[in-house]
């Protein structure tokens, strides 16, 4: 006899009924002890939008790996680079230096791969006035696309490993390490780092997100997707895929944007610190389950069903509802 399959809600659909209960766990979530293990407290250092978009991508792109080693590479970079990370790669870009970084050196990527992506920044900024600027532009041109997201990030990776001056400083080392710091988005991966680095400029500012690329609308923005926020999506019934791809990104990315149209990315950092912390561990704890404020709406936990009840002003997609942001 055949067995039929067991019934399950569509993503989408999980995502509308789960809207309040991601609101409040949202922001309820406890920032501040969090800040210090992820890698936006970088760019959170500088005022000056040049310095915060040139440090965040600097640590977006070298955020692989444990956290507690990738970070202590970003600080010794920014140590190197003086008091303003943009002037630091400005003058990178008027002058290649393969020596800037001496003794760097991070599993995959060389002093040399850095300054090339120091430089091909300088360059960037020097030709469109900002980062942000360019990769608006690229935005922009990419509507009507399948993806206009990823069109406009795999454009914008495509020209920082092309820049002039970075092939410059790796005339003899060759651009491996730089295409690994700058991915190719189109590859089909999930592009984490990439979209890690648009959530920190695009959205906020909050007590997370810097907020400064102002020609990049939130709605548009595709989850950062790792491990963690896989996991926990999957728990939440926003996705069935178990893969790491940018396909699997975008359907977390189109639940979550039932659940707030206009910012669906503001969950993430909630989301990913619950998995890093140990919160929604790998394997199910029912100690940590009982802790967990997601369990009325976690499959894995055994119960499923988020509660019912009107959705908050932020989860019917009002942006008057979201503080820090005009």
């Amino acid at each position: 006899m055949k067995v039929p399959r067991r019934a399950t809600r569509r993503p989408g659909r999980r995502a509308g009924t789960l809207a309040p209960l991601l609101d409040r766990f949202q922001r309820g979530f406890e920032v501040a002890p969090r800040l210090l293990a992820d890698p936006v407290e970088f760019p959170r250092r500088y005022a000056d939008p040049g310095d915060v978009e040139v440090a965040g991508l600097l640590a977006a792109c070298l955020a692989y790996g444990r956290a507690d080693l990738f970070k202590g590479k970003v600080a010794s970079v920014l140590e190197a680079g003086g008091p303003s990370p943009a002037a630091f790669a400005d003058r990178l870009a008027r002058h290649p230096d393969p020596g800037a970084l001496p003794g760097f050196r991070y599993r995959f990527n060389s002093g040399e791969d850095v300054a090339a992506l120091l430089a091909a920044a300088g360059w960037m900024r020097s030709r469109h006035g900002s980062l942000g600027a360019r990769f608006a532009g690229l935005l922009g041109e990419a509507v009507g696309a399948a993806s206009p997201l990823r069109d406009a990030l795999t454009r914008f990776a495509a020209e920082l490993r092309e820049a002039p001056p970075a092939r410059t400083i790796l005339a003899a080392r060759g651009g491996r390490g730089l295409r690994h710091l700058c991915p190719d988005p189109a590859a089909g991966g999930a592009a984490k780092r990439w979209n890690l680095y648009l959530r920190w400029m695009v959205r906020g500012p909050d007590g997370v997100d810097l907020g400064i690329w102002r020609g990049v609308p939130p709605a548009a923005l595709v989850i950062p997707l790792d491990t963690h926020v896989a996991r926990v999506s999957r728990r939440l019934g926003l996705t069935r895929r178990k893969d790491l791809s940018w396909r699997t990104a975008e359907e977390i990315t189109a639940a979550l944007r039932i659940a707030d149209p206009d910012d669906p990315v503001r969950f993430d950092f909630a989301l990913c610190h619950l998995g890093m912390s140990g919160g929604c561990p790998p394997r199910r704890s029912p100690v940590r389950c009982a802790e967990c404020r997601l369990l009325a709406g976690c499959e894995a936990g055994g119960r499923g069903a988020p509660p019912t009840g009107p959705a908050s002003p932020a989860a019917r997609g009002s942006r008057s509802a979201r503080a820090g942001r005009s």
